[in-house]
């Protein structure tokens, strides 16, 4: 008989959840609150009544054994009937609330008081729900009495409405450990560096340690990490493996690989999350039931759509989830967010494990214990966090939203006054330059704190004002990145005209990733690029015992020629460097037809060197990359560098930008990179309180602000061009800083016998 273990809210959740999904305003009290209003209430319990009380049953039907877990609130025992107290904190109006408004909640009561009689051999026992305002503290009682047999038969409707899911699942949990035991390594031999590297991967999950491994490009990352994952997995080690990317284009060699794997003989779920404006069946994204026939009745259909999906599908794109979500009028992000809680893999973005504003709240430290983290493209993690943990506002939004409510709510428009001359005070404070502070904005944080709450309670009266919802949420993350700040961060102020900027920057994310990662079992960051590693590794937060490996390129050094074009591409002398670079490509051109991309430091200076090479090679094809490209555009770009081309192509392209990651020009539809100059950031306010930063803490501040991420740059568009075994090709460095000791032992060892061009 096979073994269920389901908590009780999940059981009641999966069975009576209903309604629609309206993002228009939906308020949580924060846990500590919620702990508070529980705590608050169970002080008053008398001397003879229980709190947290952990029950749990076995149900047996249909050849499954349920064994259902939970843990009520409160245990009264100093009445005459024995009660099951569950409490319930809001942060809406209490008034609101009526005996049958949370059929979910008596389900969960009923489940503990059943458990309860059982144990007692009582039958009858009382279920009483307890609603809590976390504002006034305010309470709501509801009481009933309920037979052992009734309680009884409830149960039963539970698991009987829970047993077709739980066969699907069990079906697949037996078919997938079978599968994940007699698969192979779904190639025919390893590639040289590959089996160390998933060897390393399956040793780092089964110690429960962490990895950095720097792989070429070329040598197959993907399948070398996520095929030890799931021998993992069957193994029992495993219960879920997150494969983090920061493009769509990485995304889609995972979801390839699993589905090449999947063709081998394996049998796993795995759900890829997309951005919810890039799968939104509407015109708008507008999460709202009256206007969103997808997100109306969402709650009525979803247990539906995910047993037909699961039942019928194993790789679940978003391609895939589409057709099931207007299969069953169901939204597709939500829709995705769903079978993410139930997926052996999950395929999205870094903002889902990192980001405190969207990550996937659902999963518990407990579920975290038995997952591992493959995070691709690790070296993009540093930018990424920084950002995810840095906040901001601008003073014209809550000078607009001063002027909406000027006839309407007093709070309000006091509320944005107020916040608005603090920017008004700021903005004298910096006197038309950025300024930088080492301590939090204490008195405007609580400004904002002032304004969330009330706007919390215009918004839960019907406010239709969607400015005040973008500033409530931004204020809210303001708040909240607020309780993160210290000796890492520092706050900026900058100004243009008459707008103000105030931004809690991060500086050193590498503590709060630690924080995140140490919930996980292995944490597994590979890249081509994670050079110099003992950066990276310090930049996110990586432990002196953390594994470390480093595999070579696997193909042959004389497969690439690389050059060295030593002229200034510093700044001051970009327009004296257009001609140099122009003839340079006429050379190689003429030398050798094919198709080449050549990488640039900026859009301005790609666009002034395109156009003097287009005024004298009107017969050359070219193409330029520019900012906001489509996904059809981007593959419309990538399409037109053809094998076995005739005519020669030039693509001009930005270093960082799209198309010098994750690309895959195979064989002669790349047969040449040009790289202008050694990448490094503009310099800026920004960057420069970052390069003090790291100076005060010891280390080398311009490297760790400027240098170090530049180059990556340079690496990772010099990536594009050896791809298998058999590409060959042709590498143009133009920077003379390449020539020297600090940027050379940066460059990687296939690239090290240069030929300098004069």
């Amino acid at each position: 008989m096979n073994e269920i273990h389901i908590s009780v809210r999940a059981l009641v959740e999966y069975v009576f959840r209903a309604g629609s999904i309206d993002s228009r305003f939906r308020t949580a009290a924060a846990m500590t609150e919620g702990t508070k209003a529980h705590q608050a209430i169970q002080k008053t319990y008398k001397e003879l009544d229980q709190k947290e009380v952990l029950v749990k049953t076995v149900i047996e039907y249909n050849n499954l054994s349920f064994l259902i877990e939970g843990r009520c609130d409160g245990l009264i025992l100093s009445e005459e009937q024995i009660y099951i107290d569950e409490i319930k904190s809001t942060a809406g109006d209490i008034s609101l609330i009526g005996e049958d408004t949370h059929p979910v909640h008596w389900a969960q009561a009923k489940c503990y008081a059943y458990m309860i009689a059982k144990e007692r051999e009582l039958d009858e026992i009382g279920v009483q729900l307890t609603y809590v305002s976390v504002q006034s503290g305010e309470q709501v009682r509801f009481r009933k009495s309920c037979s052992a047999k009734d309680l009884q038969s409830f149960m039963g409707e539970l698991v009987q409405a829970y047993t077709p899911y739980a066969e699907v699942r069990t079906k697949h949990h037996t078919q997938r450990n079978k599968s994940m035991a007699e698969l192979s390594f779904p190639f025919e031999t390893y590639r040289e560096g590959q089996r160390k590297l998933a060897g390393t991967v399956y040793k780092t999950i089964t110690e429960k340690a962490d990895l950095f491994a720097q792989a070429s490009t070329g040598i197959g990352k993907t399948i070398s990490t996520t095929f030890p994952a799931i021998k993992a997995m069957g193994e029992g080690k495993l219960q879920r493996i997150f494969y983090l990317t920061a493009k769509t284009i990485t995304r889609t060699a995972a979801e390839e690989t699993f589905s090449f794997m999947e063709k081998k003989g394996l049998c796993l779920n795995t759900v890829t999350i997309t951005a919810k404006d890039k799968v939104c069946l509407k015109e708008e994204t507008r999460c709202q039931k009256d206007y969103c026939e997808f997100a109306n009745g969402y709650y009525d259909r979803i247990n539906g759509a995910v047993l037909d999906i699961i039942s019928n599908e194993s790789l679940l794109t978003a391609s895939v989830i589409e057709k099931y979500s207007i299969k069953h009028k169901v939204c597709p992000f939500e829709f995705s967010l769903d079978l993410a809680y139930i997926a052996d893999a999950i395929i999205c973005d870094y903002n889902y494990v990192f980001d405190p504003r969207v990550s996937l709240k659902r999963f518990f430290d407990d579920q975290n214990k038995h997952s591992v983290l493959l995070i691709d493209e690790a070296h993009n993690l540093v930018d990424r966090s920084r950002s995810m943990f840095s906040a901001e506002l601008i003073k014209s939004d809550f000078l607009q939203l001063k002027r909406e409510f000027k006839a309407g709510s007093t709070l309000i428009f006091e509320h944005a006054k107020k916040v608005n001359d603090s920017f008004i005070a700021f903005r004298k404070q910096c006197e038309n330059q950025a300024v930088k502070m080492e301590d939090s904005p204490a008195e405007f944080i609580h400004l904002l704190e002032r304004f969330i709450a009330d706007a919390e309670k215009e918004l839960m009266m019907g406010s239709q004002s969607q400015l005040l919802l973008d500033c409530y949420f931004s204020a809210q993350a303001f708040v909240k990145m607020s309780k993160l700040y210290d000796e890492r961060y520092v706050t900026t102020i900058e100004t243009e005209k008459s707008e103000v900027l105030i931004k809690l920057l991060c500086l050193d994310p590498s503590f709060l990733l630690k924080q995140v990662k140490k919930s996980y079992r292995s944490v597994i960051h590979f890249s081509a690029t994670l050079s110099p590693l003992p950066f990276y590794m310090n930049m996110l937060g990586g432990k002196s015992d953390d594994f470390k490996i480093k595999i070579p390129s696997p193909f042959a050094k004389e497969n690439l020629q690389v050059y060295i074009q030593p002229i200034s591409t510093k700044y001051h002398d970009r327009e004296r460097s257009k001609q140099p670079i122009v003839s340079m490509l006429n050379q190689l051109l003429t030398e050798r037809s094919g198709n080449y991309l050549i990488f640039f430091p900026s859009y301005v200076y790609m666009k002034e060197v395109y156009e003097s090479y287009i005024q004298q090679n009107l017969h050359i094809k070219t193409l330029i990359q520019h900012s906001q490209m489509t996904e059809q555009e981007r593959e419309a770009f990538l399409a037109e560098f053809k094998e076995n081309s005739s005519k020669t192509l030039i693509g001009f392209a930005v270093m960082g930008g799209i198309f010098s990651e994750g690309i895959d020009l195979k064989g002669d539809r790349l047969n040449g990179v040009i790289v202008v100059g050694v990448g490094l950031p503009q310099i800026g306010f920004e960057r420069n309180i970052m390069k003090d930063y790291f100076q005060k803490t010891g280390k080398n501040g311009f490297d760790y602000a400027y240098v170090f991420p530049g180059m990556n740059k340079v690496l990772q568009a010099g990536g594009r061009l050896i791809r298998s075994e058999d590409d060959t090709g042709t590498i143009v460095l133009v920077d003379d800083r390449f020539l020297s000791g600090k940027y050379q032992a940066l460059l990687p060892y296939e690239w090290s016998d240069f030929v300098i061009l004069r």
